[in-house]
């Protein structure tokens, strides 16, 4: 036994010890037993083959975030994180020291040692922190499409409609710019401008995508579409020679998952599309936490799916590295799933079939391992513990290994709210984007130039107008003496003529009756 043992432990230590940086996830697990020596590390190389965080609630997932994003944070790589419930800000606090992480320190052969680490607190609604916002234009019509729930065509029409803008370099900042672009576009004098080169708009189709517009802004989420928009440079601060956390907090808009979800990937098409290629760092450049994840596949479209896969496939040559967090692996696409090298599995429950098949799923997921009937831990792991399975630095998926994670060394909860507001007060980008912005944009210019045709219509009905009372005038205007001398005399003649005729009658008549 003693024999197998240091077998297991020489293989996790020449699977989990890269020769560059690494975040300390913690040591193997054996047969119940933590075994220091083992240790298992994440290479910060590897960090931007993107990975999984995944188990059942209250297993510790959000505690394994923590402690990967104290360890990025030390290594100068910043990090974007999902506050879902406003519990990460106690990473601006250092932790308090008590037995249970005293112990879990020794056991996994990393002493705890309380530290806060620099944090940034940004909210899209402006209420829990600095607010981020983002102009529909950069948003653009497939993230838009899906929050809106379009179909095909109506998402179609849509993309049609930002290409219109686009050409005509029509900033699209707000949904009020789309609301009237449609209108323009349908029923004012730019429907016969897109007709031709991009098609024609029904009606209809466009009425569905102006109710829906307005029912998303009665959801009062309107506001994160505008100006200054977020510089997505301000992922990239360090204090102190430390990463800055950013966290985006939506405590407050918990029931909106398809906004925050689809915001957030808006964000990683941004670093997509900005930033240059940079190749395999020694360590990335930032690494985005998404979780919630399951939120943002559900019900989405295939071109939404398709982009979600492609900026995760190449956005690594960006030097930047993807996690998704969710409860089960099943919760993400195999066409994305296939892309996460890196894998931090927390227990996982089979209390009915549907769970049993999901374990069942998972399982499959992960390399054979000859030390684990993977199944049978997944379901008996503690709190704090996970199936931990990594790329190594020449890019191979290491061997499975139940892992006593490394305690946290920050508050594992909120800060406190004074000291909430003192960070956002303090930070250095709050009064970048405190204060919206009011700028010239495709609502404006459709303004002009529907006040533009409104007076050109006028003037035309104006000359119009005038031509016709031209028209009359010369047929009425006033006659020259002459003229009225004229007219005076031909009536004149015309009564002598009459009377004249009439003697000649009476005359030829008296002269008959007197010859009787």
């Amino acid at each position: 036994m003693e024999d197998t043992q240091q077998e297991f432990i020489k293989k996790v230590t020449a699977s989990y010890s890269p020769k560059g940086a690494y975040i300390q996830l913690g040591s193997a697990i054996w047969n119940g037993e933590v075994l220091s020596p083992a240790r298992v590390n994440l290479a910060l190389k590897v960090m931007n083959r993107h990975g999984l965080i995944a188990g059942a609630t209250g297993t510790g997932k959000t505690r394994t975030l923590q402690l990967i994003a104290e360890q990025l944070a030390d290594a100068a790589v910043p990090v974007f994180m999902l506050d879902v419930k406003g519990d990460l800000s106690g990473l601006s606090e250092p932790g308090v020291s008590n037995d249970a992480l005293i112990e879990r320190g020794n056991l996994v052969g990393v002493p705890f040692e309380a530290t806060a680490f620099p944090v940034a607190f940004f909210s899209l609604s402006g209420k829990l922190g600095i607010p981020m916002r983002i102009t529909v234009g950069e948003f653009g019509p497939l993230m838009l499409a899906r929050i809106l729930d379009l179909n095909d065509t109506q998402a179609g029409v849509l993309a049609a409609v930002f290409k219109y803008a686009d050409d005509q370099q029509w900033p699209m900042i707000k949904l009020d710019d789309l609301k009237k672009l449609l209108t323009y576009l349908t029923e004012g004098p730019g429907a016969a401008e897109i007709k031709d080169d991009y098609g024609k708009i029904s009606a209809a189709t466009s009425g569905t995508i102006l109710r829906k517009i307005v029912a998303v802004e009665q959801q009062g989420v309107d506001h994160i579409f505008g100006e200054r928009a977020f510089d997505i440079q301000d992922l990239f601060q360090k204090v102190d020679g430390k990463g800055v956390i950013s966290l985006l907090n939506i405590a407050d808009i918990q029931d909106q998952p398809l906004l925050y979800s689809t915001f957030l990937l808006s964000l990683l098409a941004q670093l997509f599309k900005k930033l240059p290629e940079v190749g395999d760092l020694d360590k990335p450049k930032l690494v985005f936490f998404f979780d919630e994840a399951h939120l943002l596949f559900n019900g989405a479209s295939k071109a939404f799916l398709g982009q979600v896969e492609q900026i995760v496939r190449l956005i690594r040559s960006k030097g930047i590295g993807i996690f998704f967090c969710t409860q089960a692996a099943t919760d993400i696409p195999e066409s994305v799933l296939g892309q996460l090298g890196n894998r931090v599995q927390h227990a996982l429950r089979a209390f009915t079939p549907n769970d049993a098949e999901n374990l069942r799923k998972t399982v499959k997921t992960y390399p054979r391992s000859a030390f684990y009937e993977i199944d049978k831990v997944l379901t008996t792991l503690g709190t704090g513990q996970a199936m931990v399975t990594v790329l190594n630095e020449k890019g191979i998926p290491t061997e499975v290994v139940a892992t006593h994670l490394v305690a946290a060394r920050s508050i594992m909860g909120p800060c406190s709210p004074q000291h909430y507001a003192d960070v956002i007060k303090q930070s250095d980008v709050a009064a970048k984007y405190q204060v919206p912005i009011d700028s010239r944009s495709a609502a404006d210019i459709i303004e002009e130039k529907m006040s533009a045709f409104e007076a050109q219509k006028m003037q035309e009905k104006s000359r119009k107008e005038t031509s016709g009372t031209a028209n009359g005038r010369a047929r009425s205007r006033r006659q020259t003496p002459l003229e009225a001398a004229q007219t005076q005399a031909s009536r004149t003649l015309a009564r002598e003529g009459v009377k004249l005729l009439g003697k000649i009658a009476n005359g030829i008549l008296g002269a008959i009756f007197k010859k009787k």
